[in-house]
């Protein structure tokens, strides 16, 4: 493009989102990748004032102006009139012409990127290493679930590692529950996520307003608005993972990259669940983050092969139902720092969970009903009791009232119902009434959890 005035002014950029850029020197991309973005904005824009530009490209005022200098120089657009002292731009056929070349070889038109150099110092600023967690934060993050006070201990001990946690156990004892859980004692907590981020001219799409979770404060007036001030994001992921899914995904016909999960979940948590049943192996997967779990760096690919080195600044959560010593190797094992098994709960746990749930269903129920159901859990069936037991039971009981158009109530024939319904029951096998709930009868500690709704 033509030389102008402002090719001489040299002003270092500002780093980070405290601070709007003030001029095209101050931005911390270069101002060829922010005037494509403007053009293709006007192309499809038609024509706009220079503040509506500014507000689609989350520039200021003052960089939208000198951009709109920049581009009329070239002749690709030009003022068609102004609303009091904001011009109106419009682009011309030159500009037209320009803009569907940019736009056949990258079709992002949304806020201005940053530079891969201020993310990763960003995001290396809001580490959870940074973060303390305390005894009334687990609390009241796990305030709803029915929770031991050593378990307790061991969530929010896991939490300030800010490293990673391996959660296993039996089916239906609520781990994936807990790895939700965990991500909201640090929810409370802001960080700054950006719209984009560039490299050599790529782009590469972080905030996804389906994680990222914005927060009514927005900072300082005069913040950098290409940067969203969020809550901590949690990411889960599942059987649906694949390895692609962990690179940057290309989009073929946008012709731009979407950060992969483990991108999007910096500063936050990251949830692996069900692992050891993802479509990637687990060998795969580990050897994959072997080094990002040790040294926090990640390693994503370009199209053309190029590497870019980005944070792994996450706590990653694995919650799986298998032996972690079948699934891993000890090499993977001792860089996840914290193991904690979730196993059944005891006789009193089961019956506060089953009270809980009874209660938020508003089913009454006879006040045998839990020491029978606990019986023929343990007595008939020789299973363990698990957290999921209660929600599930109450849950037929309610379905069953809802075919028969009636209020629901837990009475002996409605467990014998529900039971039928849910277990794989031996034949001719019902529960049988007992006096009341009793006290736990299981030996040691419950090292569990529970969902209570």
């Amino acid at each position: 493009m033509t030389m102008s005035a402002y090719d001489f002014i040299k002003i270092e950029p500002v780093d980070g989102p405290a601070y709007r850029p003030q001029s095209i020197g101050e931005v911390d991309v270069h101002q060829s990748v922010l005037e494509d973005i403007a053009l293709k904005i006007l192309y499809l824009s038609s024509s706009l004032s220079i503040l509506e530009l500014s507000e689609k490209t989350k520039l200021s005022f003052e960089v939208a102006k000198e951009i709109s200098f920049r581009l009329r120089t070239e002749m690709l657009c030009q003022v068609t009139g102004s609303n009091g002292y904001i011009p109106q731009i419009a682009i011309t056929s030159q500009g037209r012409t320009r803009a569907m070349e940019l736009l056949s070889q990258c079709h992002y038109t949304g806020p201005a990127p940053v530079s891969l150099e201020n993310y990763v110092k960003q995001t290396r600023k809001q580490s959870l290493n940074n973060v303390e967690v305390h005894a009334e934060d687990v609390q009241r993050a796990f305030s709803h679930l029915v929770v031991d006070r050593e378990m307790l201990r061991q969530f929010g001990t896991a939490l300030n590692s800010g490293s990673s946690i391996f959660i296993y156990g039996p089916p239906g004892t609520g781990k994936t529950t807990v790895a939700e859980t965990l991500s909201r004692v640090i929810a409370e907590d802001e960080v700054w996520i950006p719209y984009a981020v560039e490299v050599d001219g790529q782009i590469i799409s972080v905030y996804d307003s389906a994680i990222h979770c914005r927060v009514e404060k927005q900072g300082p007036k005069d913040r950098d608005d290409r940067w969203v001030l969020c809550q901590r994001p949690a990411v889960m992921v599942g059987g649906e993972l694949t390895a692609e899914m962990l690179d940057l995904q290309y989009n073929p016909v946008a012709k731009y990259y979407v950060a992969p999960a483990q991108m999007k979940a910096n500063n936050g948590v990251l949830i692996i669940d069900d692992f050891g049943r993802q479509r990637i192996r687990p060998e795969e997967l580990l050897n994959r983050w072997v080094v990002p779990l040790d040294r926090r760096i990640d390693f994503l690919s370009l199209s053309g092969g190029k590497k870019i080195e980005v944070p792994f600044e996450m706590l990653v959560v694995f919650a799986s139902n298998m032996d972690p010593a079948e699934l891993v190797d000890a090499c993977f094992l001792r860089r996840i720092q914290t193991k904690i098994k979730i196993g059944p709960v005891s006789d009193g746990q089961f019956c506060e969970i089953f009270r809980r749930v009874a209660d938020e269903r508003q089913v009454p129920f006879d006040a045998s009903i839990p020491a029978d159901l606990i019986d023929f859990i343990r007595g008939t069936l020789k299973q363990e009791l698990r957290q999921c037991h209660p929600r599930d039971i109450v849950n037929q009981v309610l379905w069953a009232a809802r075919y028969d158009g009636r209020k629901p109530h837990m009475d002996h024939a409605a467990m014998a119902q529900a039971v039928e319904a849910y277990f794989l029951t031996p034949h001719c096998a019902s529960p049988k009434p007992v006096c009341a709930c009793r006290p736990s009868t299981t030996s040691g500690r419950s090292a569990s959890t529970a969902e209570s709704a």
